[in-house]
């Protein structure tokens, strides 16, 4: 069995054994998010989807007065990312502020993509131009299984 990337510690904390071109990519990623999310992107949906469907009203004023606070919330996971990616040692909230960063990079890349359970179906031609956003994807997705079986091991 592989080495996990992420593991507990027994002072309470995560080990954190990522190669330096994965910590690049990590370090990069949240700037180019944090654009993202500045922005008025309709890939954006799936990150804050309506609280109320069948009712418009209701939900614009959910957005009125949620929004900036879950903006804000996915800002500060993706400082966590940007500030810890070089870091060894990640406390409980610093991987769990990674976890959100890991969903909300994910989510948008997955709408993005417009993935579905097909493209995990199919072999995908290096050639094809969306490669690399879809291997971005799968690696974002390994990487956030590895946070939650980390956090779940202390469970």
């Amino acid at each position: 069995m592989p080495t996990r990337r992420i593991q507990r510690d027994r002072k309470g904390g995560y080990h954190l054994k990522l190669p330096q071109e994965e910590r690049e990519l990590l370090r990069t990623l949240p700037e180019q998010m944090r654009e993202v999310l500045q922005s008025d992107d309709p890939a954006l949906r799936r990150l804050f989807p309506p609280a109320y469907t069948d009712d418009t009203e209701a939900d614009d004023e959910f957005q009125r007065l949620m929004r900036e606070e879950l903006l804000e919330g996915k800002l500060a996971a993706l400082r966590i990312v940007e500030e810890t990616a070089d870091d060894d040692h990640l406390t409980v909230e610093q991987l769990e502020g990674w976890l959100g960063a890991l969903e909300s990079l994910r989510l948008y890349l997955g709408t993005q993509l417009d993935i579905t359970e097909e493209v995990y179906e199919r072999d995908v031609d290096p050639n094809d131009p969306v490669a690399p956003a879809l291997a971005l994807y799968g690696y974002l997705s390994w990487l956030q299984e590895e946070a939650v079986a980390a956090l779940s091991a202390s469970l």
